[in-house]
Order: structure tokens, then C-alpha cells, then sequence
């Protein structure tokens, strides 16, 4: 399943994370639709909006079916069918959608195949591991990073070298309330069995297309059917994670702290290494947009890190002092 998310970039590097080739083969980036609702957050929950890519024909019928913008949607799809005045009422979950089940649900079925297919943006998802304690675990799973993710921004630079967000498959639909107001585009996650590595975390993993081949079938509904899109939604092996802190439970919590690794069991200081090492300057380089919290608010297991506090020190630096001191684990991936 994926009950969470963290998106933390700016609009205007969202964009530029999300640059891609036409049919033209003209590098291009896709336009932000009411693109001011957007709002960075480092811990999204269902019933908030986040970051969607589609085509540009659900929006305008005379466009190029390749072609892809960015709209923020509400997560937890409302079917266009509905017909109460309050979207709240609906008796069901709609946040994430069993890929098993998508063509059967009427919630989907409808919105699925009428092509209305979107990828859902995140720098990661966070899944809960159920302890024999009774205790819950979370984690945070991305992408693998390379040393670009952290490489230093050029005036004129075309490639994005920021980190690389994680495109999950989704399906969304418009929903207009019955007395008439304004439209309402809502978005679900589809979710796949786990792959092997992460199913000891969870059993349910987002559908993750991986690379912008899959994107491109996946949105582009005019050129690739239903029954040929659903073949891309399989789980991926692709995918690192590493273990966060619980201060990531409570969705009102929203700073750098919720991503940041932490040791399991930790009794003896241990060695930064490379992937933690990214993560770390990623934090650092992501500011830009991004939700910042004042120090008296920090949670209290960082307090035990910071030696010398300053009023002036944001959630970030405060998070630096601690990852240089005490060092943070390696992200877990697959082994060749």
C-alpha cells in the first residue's frame, strides 16, 4: 500500500525534475495547471494535494496526446459519478487502488478506461514494518541516488541534477459537485504485490514506472491502450530505503526530520557512508520551497544530538549537526 509520501521540491524544480522529450524529440518541460495550489510537504497524506503529470488532452482535446503538465490533485479519488454534495462522504477508501481489482471496481473501471492515467510525484513513500513489540517501524523507499542528485547547479543547465523522484502509476478523475462549483480532480495510487526486497516492510508497494519510456506509455492514452498500459504496473527491485525516525507518524509533522535515516538499535556511534551521504546533501540542496520549522518545534529525539543550540538554526542544519557527529546507516538495496 502507500499511506505516505514526501514531495519536498519547489514548484519551479518540480518542473524541471519533470523535463522530458516530445514526440518531436525537443527536450521540454511540462507546464503547472493552478500550479499556485502546490504546497512542498516532507510528509503528505491522503485527503492532501500533491503533484500529478498527465496528458495535456484531458485538458485540452486539440492537444498533442505526448504532451504532459503538472496539476496538484487531491489524493483519494472522488468518481465522477458521484452524486452526494460533500466528497467527504464517500464510505470508502479511495487512496490506493489493488491493481487486481482496477478494472473490476466501478471506482476505477470507469476513469481507467476512459484513459484518464496520471504519475504521481514523490521524492519517496513511507511504509510501516509491524514489530513483535506491537510497536510500527517506518521507512522511507526511493530511488537510488547517484553523486548527480547532490552535483552544484549551473547557470543554463538544461539536465535536471537534482534528486530523482519516484513516479508512481495512478488514475485520476473530475468530479463535479451536483449544485454545480468548481471541479474536483482527485487522484489514487495503484498498488502491486511487494517486490522480494521490500516485503518484509509491507506486503503492498505502489506500482513504480521506472524510466521515461514507462511514463510516456502510461500517460499517453491516445496511442497506448488500456490492456497495453496495464502491463507496466508490476512491482520494481529498483527502489533503496532506509529506516526513519517515528517523528514521521504524525502527519502534522512536516520537516526534514521525517526522511532523515536514522540506526535501528544504535548503541556506538557508526560511519556516514555514501548513500546516507546523499541523502544528507540533498537535504541540504533542497530548500528551495520547501517547508521550514521553527527549532522550539524539533521533536524531542533530536534534542539528545545538539550540543550548542541556536535560535537561528533551521530543522536542516540542526539535522546536519547530528548526521555529521553521529553518522547514519546505509540505504538497504537489492544485491546483485
Amino acid at each position: 500500500m502507500c499511506g505516505r509520501t514526501a514531495c519536498s521540491l519547489g514548484a519551479e524544480n518540480l518542473r524541471r525534475a519533470c523535463a522530458y522529450r516530445d514526440s518531436g524529440g525537443r527536450r521540454r518541460q511540462p507546464e503547472w495547471i493552478r500550479g499556485e495550489r502546490y504546497r512542498p510537504s516532507y510528509n503528505k497524506g491522503p485527503q492532501s494535494s500533491g503533484p500529478v503529470l498527465l496528458s495535456r488532452r484531458h485538458l485540452q482535446q486539440d492537444a498533442d496526446s505526448s504532451e504532459r503538465v503538472l496539476m496538484d490533485m487531491r489524493w483519494g479519488l472522488i468518481p465522477s459519478w458521484f452524486k452526494n454534495d460533500d466528497p467527504s462522504k464517500m464510505q470508502f477508501n479511495t487512496s490506493n487502488c489493488r491493481s487486481d481489482t482496477m478494472l473490476k471496481k466501478s471506482s476505477y473501471k470507469g476513469a481507467l478506461l476512459k484513459g484518464k492515467r496520471c504519475v504521481v510525484l514523490a521524492d519517496g513513500f513511507y511504509e510501516w514494518q509491524q514489530q513483535q513489540s506491537g510497536g510500527k517501524q517506518p521507512y522511507f523507499i526511493y530511488f537510488p541516488q547517484t553523486k548527480d542528485a547532490v552535483a552544484e547547479e549551473k547557470e543554463g543547465d538544461e539536465e535536471w541534477r537534482g534528486w530523482r523522484l519516484l513516479t508512481m502509476a495512478g488514475i485520476f478523475d473530475c468530479w463535479e459537485p451536483p449544485a454545480g462549483g468548481e471541479m474536483l480532480y482527485t487522484y489514487t495510487i495503484i498498488t502491486v504485490d511487494a517486490s522480494k526486497d521490500v516485503s518484509f516492510i509491507h506486503h503492498r508497494m505502489p506500482a513504480i514506472l521506472d524510466g521515461d519510456e514507462a511514463i510516456r506509455k502510461w500517460l499517453d492514452f491516445a496511442e497506448v491502450p488500456t490492456q497495453e498500459a496495464i502491463k507496466l504496473i508490476q512491482p520494481t527491485e529498483n527502489i533503496v530505503f532506509h529506516p526513519v525516525s517515528t517523528f514521521v507518524n504524525n502527519v502534522r509533522n512536516n520537516a526534514p526530520e521525517c526522511i532523515a535515516p536514522i540506526e535501528l538499535g544504535a548503541k556506538k556511534e557508526v560511519k556516514a557512508t555514501p548513500s546516507s551521504k546523499t541523502m544528507l546533501n540533498w537535504l541540504k540542496n533542497s530548500q528551495e520551497g520547501s517547508p521550514q520549522k521553527k527549532e522550539n518545534d524539533l521533536p524531542r529525539w533530536t534534542s539528545q544530538f545538539i550540543h550548542s543550540p541556536s535560535p537561528k538554526k533551521t530543522s536542516a542544519n540542526i539535522l546536519q549537526q547530528w548526521l555529521g557527529k553521529e553518522g547514519e546507516p546505509a540505504a538497504k538495496k537489492r544485491k546483485a
